[in-house]
């Protein structure tokens, strides 16, 4: 981890929030390349699930949520953590995270576990008061389900379909830790997958076994990926069924997505009508709602549908494919190097164009030359490198995950070649300039 969490700063992946100021425990801000590999995460996710299917909605919904929202979805009673405080140190941790005894100091005079609410809360409108407070929400499902019948009518989606969110959501941690793992302010990529009751057991094994091959596909590798089924109390109150994928973080095996089977709990929480509906869950009285949040049958039958929810934090999925792209490669008579062997889609830059001496404006003409002919392809970003030394370039854009080295030396100008260089290999070959469009656009459309 302490290698990964340097290669971020060093190389302008990912810093600590406000760090000229000491730093904002639990939060990160994504610097110029940890943010291209932030966006192509989530740009993989939302083809795989929108695009690649014919049964998917998008929505991009508030993040300010209405407090009835968490209200009738149970987190205003139930999202809290057990939360107990040193009395010699004074440290503060989460109840199901200690032993008995203080991890700081190893103190055991500590206080009796009290809950704690993991929910930030503000306020909305010049007049500050208990009329006037909303939420940031703690999660992106419910502002999904709360539109359900928009998206129903909007589109005439019939069962099953979904609806998939990927934005920010806040959580007041007591105990952030573990670098990116577990923050205050995150990024999630959920999907909600609506279908009927009876068929919910069959979508749930589905999704599971889709969500770990898309994981599989983005550099993970299976043995690295473990599915637990959650059981008996762990279960949320809302689930019929949960597998988490767990995937060998630096830190230990620990939840990368988790997909629940949440039946008919959060549309019954929030419709109208509740006491015609059959709602088979155990949820709070609504005289609130204006809405139905249900489909009619074949017959006419007025039917809630269960939900299959496939979530996965984004800043967890970048921790993951960090952690197996970073490589330390023995090259022989004691010399290494560190190379981020991701996959290519994922790669924060995509080709780097290198002239061979920075002071030549022939060269570095030639190389801008073949930047701008390659980023109008638009698979994502390339770059100049011009720092006059080839060896040092190299070296860089191993380290940044750099698939392609492209050099612009003096046979570019005199014979009309270009040199590229594989990252993986570091094996290298010249061709024609005529054909540098054609190679990179091969090379990057079945990424």
């Amino acid at each position: 981890m302490e290698d990964i969490v340097a290669l971020c700063k060093r190389r302008g992946f990912i810093f600590q929030s406000s760090e000229i100021y000491g730093g904002l425990q639990g939060m990160y801000d994504y610097g110029p390349l940890g943010v291209e590999l932030k966006n192509n995460l989530k740009s993989a996710w939302w083809k795989s699930i929108v695009y690649d299917r014919d049964d998917v909605e998008g929505l991009d919904s508030s993040i300010l949520t209405h407090p009835d929202v968490l209200k009738f979805s149970g987190h205003e009673d139930t999202f809290t953590d057990p939360m107990i405080d040193c009395k010699s140190c004074k440290a503060r941790w989460r109840a199901d995270q200690i032993d008995d005894k203080c991890p700081k100091c190893g103190s055991q005079d500590l206080t009796e576990p009290r809950p704690f609410n993991l929910m930030f809360k503000t306020s909305v409108g010049p007049v500050t008061d208990e009329s006037s407070y909303a939420y940031l929400r703690p999660e992106t499902a419910q502002q999904i389900f709360v539109n359900f019948k928009n998206i129903i009518d909007s589109t005439s989606r019939t069962l099953p379909f979904g609806i998939a969110q990927i934005g920010k959501s806040f959580r007041n941690e007591i105990t952030p830790r573990n670098f990116i793992f577990r923050v205050r302010e995150f990024e999630q990529m959920e999907l909600e997958f609506f279908v009927l009751p009876g068929d919910d057991d069959n979508w749930h094994k589905s999704w599971v076994e889709m969500r770990t091959k898309w994981w599989i596909e983005q550099g993970i590798p299976k043995d690295k990926l473990n599915v637990l089924n959650i059981t008996g109390d762990d279960l949320a109150h809302y689930s019929k069924a949960t597998a988490d994928i767990m995937y060998s973080f630096p830190h230990g095996d620990e939840e990368l997505e988790g997909i629940a089977n949440r039946t008919d709990f959060d549309l019954g929480s929030h419709t109208k009508n509740q006491d015609s509906l059959n709602i088979k869950a155990n949820v709070k009285d609504n005289n609130k709602s204006n809405s139905r949040l249900a489909v009619q049958n074949e017959n006419k039958e007025w039917i809630v549908p269960y939900i299959i929810e496939p979530s996965a934090g984004v800043d967890r999925g970048v921790l993951a494919v960090l952690n197996e792209a970073f490589t330390n490669e023995d090259l022989g008579d004691g010399k290494t190097r560190i190379v981020l062997k991701l996959k290519k889609h994922l790669s924060p830059i995509k080709a780097a164009v290198i002239p061979l001496k920075r002071n030549n404006e022939n060269l570095v003409n030639k190389a801008h030359e073949v930047k701008n002919r390659l980023q109008k392809y638009q698979f994502g970003r390339v770059v100049v490198e011009n720092t006059g030394n080839i060896g040092k370039s190299y070296r860089k854009h191993d380290e940044v995950g750099t698939p392609l080295c492209l050099t612009v030396d003096f046979d570019s100008l005199e014979k009309n070649t270009i040199t590229i260089r594989d990252r993986d290999t570091m094996n290298q070959e010249s061709i024609s300039l005529d054909k540098i469009d054609k190679y990179f656009s091969d090379y990057y459309s079945d990424a």
